[in-house]
């Protein structure tokens, strides 16, 4: 079984359906309210859990009734809060979702919270799982300190890092620099590189600036597009797999906690991008951010189902 270690954001998600978004000003009469465990790290690494990998997540939450959703769901998951702080003194970090279901698309307001400070000294506490993981997956959601960190041990002990960078926040170049796999999609590709990704072509300009930074692989998702992949010499695409999409909240987190599964496991990159997309595909039919992460035999099912492919 693969070992994915990092640190990552533990939030809540508030989440309220109506028929269309409100414009400004205007008030719109909702259907139903949701709270559910979310954040771009935990949900990531329980796409990595539910897919086949054992995780470690590196994460604050406040002491607080929030904390307390998260806590059920790692209990119930079977995942470990063993590097998880939790202050008296800070809130657990939320996010307020508003979902359009005539279309499945999302407005989304993230506050931090706890997360805002994950540290250093979190990050090398963990050091001795760090040493015997097989990949090693970040974003920005939490500190950019965490994520230097999280690099630093990945460096020393020869492990790959996935570094999700979103959400988008400004950051020096040298935060890039011996990335093993960045992973935006194309919003966040064109925020880190001043391109905007409309075609292939657009793909492959904005991977040059991204390989400028030292970056050592390059992964753009592009929604119903698919996802676009390069490491300099080789290109690969992938399409998207049909699917009647209820919330796409979390979709890439679902990604790329398939792809951080894939490669930990040894898979080359196109299978690994593959089982990445499945991942996703499934988690967009269900309701929820964590709690829509499909499960290992799912994914290998529609693996098969679209790309013929059987692990």
């Amino acid at each position: 079984m693969a070992k994915i270690v990092g640190p990552g954001s533990l939030i809540v998600d508030v989440t309220g359906f109506a028929p269309h978004l409100p414009v400004a000003g205007e008030t719109t009469k909702g259907t139903t309210l949701r709270f559910g465990p979310g954040g771009k790290g935990s949900n990531q690494m329980t796409a990595a859990h539910r897919a086949g990998s054992t995780v470690s997540i590196i994460s604050r939450r406040g002491n607080d009734v929030l904390g307390q959703i998260l806590e059920r769901h790692y209990t119930a998951e079977g995942m470990t809060e063993r590097y998880v702080t939790v202050a008296d003194d800070a809130e657990t970090g939320s996010a307020l979702i508003e979902i359009d279901e005539s279309t499945a698309q999302n407005r989304i307001i993230v506050i931090l919270g706890a997360n805002d400070a994950v540290s250093r000294e979190n990050v090398l506490a963990a050091e001795a799982d760090f040493a015997d993981c097989d990949a090693v997956l970040t974003q920005f959601e939490t500190t950019v300190e965490a994520v230097l960190a999280a690099k630093e041990l990945a460096h020393k002990y020869h492990k790959p890092i996935i570094l999700n960078p979103a959400p988008y926040v400004n950051v020096s170049a040298d935060v890039f620099n011996g990335v093993d796999y960045v992973t935006p999609n194309e919003t966040e590709a064109e925020q880190f590189t001043g391109i905007s990704v409309d075609s292939v072509e657009d793909c492959r300009r904005a991977a040059e600036k991204f390989f400028e930074m030292g970056v050592k692989n390059v992964v753009i998702t592009l929604g119903i597009r698919g996802v676009y992949f390069t490491d300099g010499k080789r290109e690969l695409t992938v399409p998207a797999v049909k699917v009647k999409a209820l919330e796409t909240t979390g979709a890439g987190d679902a990604f790329n906690g398939g792809l951080a599964t894939a490669l930990a496991e040894g898979a080359d990159i196109e299978t690994a991008l593959k089982f990445a997309t499945c991942t996703s595909a499934i988690s967009v039919t269900r309701l929820g951010s964590s709690p829509s992460m499909p499960y290992r035999e799912e994914i290998l099912e529609l693996l098969q189902k679209e790309f013929g492919i059987t692990l």
